[in-house]
């Protein structure tokens, strides 16, 4: 009996060849392989014109980099010439007067009279000041008394040894009762000029420090001399400017409180060691003080001329670049840019540096008579950079400047 489900002979009659055709797996077409090959090239294209565009823009920036010119910067000038040059040494000194001593008591005694006014003028060998002496000139009476009879008794005794009454010994004994009453005569007299104050020499008085009635003991001071028509002004140098000094030799010096004068002098002495501390030597000089102006004590700068030097630079301080590794000048002169055209530049010129003196400075070295330097707006200034010279204003160039006390 045949089963109903099973299939019939034509249910498994195979497929037709197209439908079996049709279930096959398709191969795929070659235009996308094209595309993305064009798609790369035309990147990099894009990457090498970007980079050829980009090139030319850097050579054109570089072009003009090198074609640009800083606008000149504005300066003032000096042409280097010549001069002759005193160069000066300077310190700070002390003044003191020629002669000058505080007074004081010479024996103990009470002041009996003032005989001078503060700050008066004292005269060689004046009474300034009377110590009581009261008991040394009833000493004085009594001495005098004795000499008066020892000069009696010898007198008498010349008369008798002359007729030879008297023997020789008894002449010597009234001789030296003589001599010893005229010694005693004199001693008194010594202690009342002690007594009695004079000025040991004529000069300014200054403030005295006694009262009548007071008593003094020997050394208590009574009050300052000083000597002031002639001043000493006392400095020290370095040791390296010794052999630049010489006894006789100008100064000049100008001191505290009084800067409108100044005052003229000269070395007078030189001391003979060198301070073994500060390896200075110490310098006196001698400066004439007719009004008196200056006084002991004061302080006071000197400045000590050396012997004048010819065909010495001297350039304003302003002009100069201090610098550790050398200072330096800007020289003026014709320059030529890349494409050969002229302009005026500057250069930068290392110079040695020597003595100062005001607003200048001498150069040494590095610097030819004629040159022309950049005085002021040298802070902006580089090596082979334009510049435009204006010299409406100059800066400080005085070898002996006065500044205002601001």
């Amino acid at each position: 009996m045949n089963d109903p489900q099973s299939p019939s002979p034509q249910a498994i009659t195979p497929a037709a060849p197209e439908i079996i055709a049709l279930k096959e797996e398709p191969t795929p077409p070659k235009r996308p392989r094209l595309v993305l090959a064009s798609a790369i090239v035309g990147m990099v294209l894009f990457i090498v014109a970007i980079g050829a565009w980009k090139a030319w823009q850097i050579s054109q920036a570089i072009a003009m980099g090198k074609a640009f010119r800083m606008p000149p910067d504005a300066i003032t000038s000096i042409k280097v010439t010549p001069e002759a040059f005193s160069p000066t040494l300077e310190a700070v000194g002390s003044i003191s007067s020629t002669q000058g001593v505080m007074l004081s008591a010479d024996l103990p005694g009470m002041v009996t009279a003032i005989l001078f006014e503060s700050g008066s003028h004292a005269t060689n060998g004046q009474i300034l000041v009377q110590l009581d002496t009261r008991q040394e000139e009833a000493q004085f009476r009594t001495a005098k008394a004795k000499l008066e009879l020892a000069k009696h008794n010898l007198e008498r005794n010349i008369g008798l040894r002359k007729g030879q009454v008297i023997a020789e010994y008894a002449f010597e004994e009234t001789k030296s009762q003589f001599d010893a009453a005229q010694a005693s005569l004199e001693e008194i007299q010594a202690v009342i000029g002690r007594k009695t104050i004079r000025a040991p020499f004529a000069g300014e008085l200054g403030i005295r420090q006694v009262n009548v009635g007071q008593y003094l003991k020997s050394g208590d001071p009574i009050v300052q001399l000083e000597s002031l028509d002639l001043i000493y002004v006392n400095f020290s140098l370095p040791q390296q400017n010794l052999g630049n000094l010489s006894v006789g030799q100008p100064v000049r010096l100008r001191a505290d409180g009084i800067p409108d004068k100044s005052f003229t002098g000269k070395i007078t002495a030189i001391n003979s060691a060198v301070d073994t501390a500060t390896r200075n030597i110490q310098v006196q000089a001698t400066v004439p003080n007719p009004n008196h102006t200056l006084r002991s004590g004061m302080f006071a700068g000197v400045q000590v001329t050396l012997p004048t030097r010819e065909n010495v630079i001297m350039v304003p301080a302003t002009a100069v670049q201090y610098a550790p590794y050398g200072d330096s000048l800007f020289v003026i002169g014709t320059m030529k840019d890349p494409a050969g055209k002229e302009y005026l530049g500057v250069r930068e010129q290392t110079v040695t540096l020597g003595k100062t003196r005001g607003d200048q400075v001498e150069v040494a070295k590095g610097l030819s008579p004629g040159d022309e330097i950049a005085t002021s707006g040298t802070f902006k200034l580089r090596p082979g950079g334009a510049v435009k010279i204006n010299n409406s204003v100059h800066p400080g160039n005085d070898p002996a400047p006065k500044p205002e006390d601001q």
